[in-house]
């Protein structure tokens, strides 16, 4: 059974940082992401990174404050935010690929993610 489970969350003062990690079970996938979703909006793609050659995605808004890794030994991805601005709160959800094509078919459980001003 495919399982992504997240952990790191927390509350931050803005400028500060955190460090959410995701380690999947029951398969490796083809990539890896991270969503993120605010109170009254859409889920939006944080950041992505493909399993074998480790080629990385960013959105614009987190484009040089956030970095996407991971530990292919461990199967875990990992996602360090820096310089979190409030704007950046919101559920973050760990998404995983094995239908290929950056489809996210499996998701974990989300973690909350809280900037304070």
């Amino acid at each position: 059974q495919v399982q992504l489970v997240e952990s790191g969350g927390g509350l931050v003062q803005a400028g500060g940082s955190l460090r959410l990690s995701c380690t999947a079970s029951g398969r490796t996938f083809s990539s890896m992401g991270w969503f993120r979703q605010a109170p009254g909006k859409e889920r939006e793609f944080v950041a992505g990174i493909s399993w074998s050659i480790g080629s990385t995605y960013y959105a614009d808004s987190t484009k040089g404050r956030y970095t996407i890794s991971r530990d292919s030994a461990e199967n875990t991805v990992y996602l360090q935010m820096n310089g979190l601005k409030p704007e950046d709160t919101g559920v973050y959800y760990c998404a995983a690929s094995n239908v290929g094509n950056w489809v996210f078919d499996y998701w974990g459980q989300g973690t909350q993610v809280t900037v304070s001003s």
